[in-house]
């Protein structure tokens, strides 16, 4: 089976350019399942249900999401109700909504998706290296194809994340830092694994906020008001190909598409 994991959705930029080119995607790749990470999907920050439902409906089968999932008061009573959107799993277990979620494709496969934050440099949650090994224990009783979003910033966490659960899923992907990384491969244990994702969004941008804000605060250290920007909008994801059977990656693909990447594809 293949998966498509698209990479932070940031803004009206990223839900305009994974609107229009999900279906294309879908088609020329094979795609049996969709996940994005949709925690940035409301003008950078945080996610709302009609927002939710907008990108549910346009294909995406589950989002993820990281420590700006409740940036919007709204999402507490959304991820309630809503099963498809997931938070980390090593937050209390207090707190509203999963950490997990188990998808069933058109054709008939099974995927289990982990949501899991890193520590490092990020809110003290609990050991992400302990608690993703209880969720995938859960999952195994009902499949052996399993797909981890690991939103963390310190690239090192990541990496030792990927050693830490090769061959025990069928892939891991790293979310949060908005910048593609070049790694993409398939560890020796057959877990996919790349260290960031990327963006889903303005490119011409710092992160996805406009320059001049996020410049001024580096140079004069003063406190500046952050808003999107709109320019140069790349989607930003990755293809992964499974065996059903066994749970190992057999394929993972990086892809960074233009709208008229997109376009000349289309035609």
């Amino acid at each position: 089976m293949k998966i498509l994991f698209i990479g932070d959705i940031f803004g009206k930029p990223g839900r305009k350019i994974l609107g229009n080119a999900l279906q294309g995607l879908i088609q020329r790749h094979n795609i049996d399942l969709v996940i994005a990470n949709a925690e940035n999907m409301a003008a950078g920050r945080g996610i709302t249900a009609k927002l939710g439902a907008t990108i549910l409906q346009n294909g995406v089968d589950v989002m993820t999401s990281g420590n700006h999932v409740w940036d919007q008061r709204e999402a507490i009573d959304y991820i309630e109700s809503e099963p498809r959107l997931l938070r980390p799993s090593n937050f209390p277990p207090s707190v509203p909504g999963n950490g997990h979620y188990i998808a069933t494709s058109s054709a008939g496969h099974v995927t289990g998706i982990i949501n899991i934050m890193g520590r490092v440099f990020m809110v003290p949650l609990d050991n992400p290296f302990e608690i993703v090994l209880k969720e995938i224990e859960k999952i195994r009783k009902k499949t052996n194809v399993i797909v981890v979003d690991f939103h963390a910033e310190a690239t090192s966490e990541k990496i030792a994340m990927g050693w830490h659960l090769d061959g025990h899923v069928t892939a891991i992907v790293g979310t949060h830092t908005h910048v593609q990384t070049a790694d993409e491969q398939i560890l020796p244990g057959g877990t996919a694994y790349i260290t960031d994702v990327g963006m889903t969004g303005p490119h011409d941008s710092i992160i996805g906020v406009q320059k001049e804000a996020v410049l001024s605060r580096f140079i004069n250290s003063m406190p500046s008001r952050f808003e999107p920007a709109t320019g140069r909008p790349l989607l930003h994801a990755v293809v992964i190909t499974a065996d059903v059977d066994t749970g190992k990656a057999t394929a993972i693909e990086r892809l960074s598409l233009s709208a008229s990447d997109l376009e000349s594809r289309e035609a």
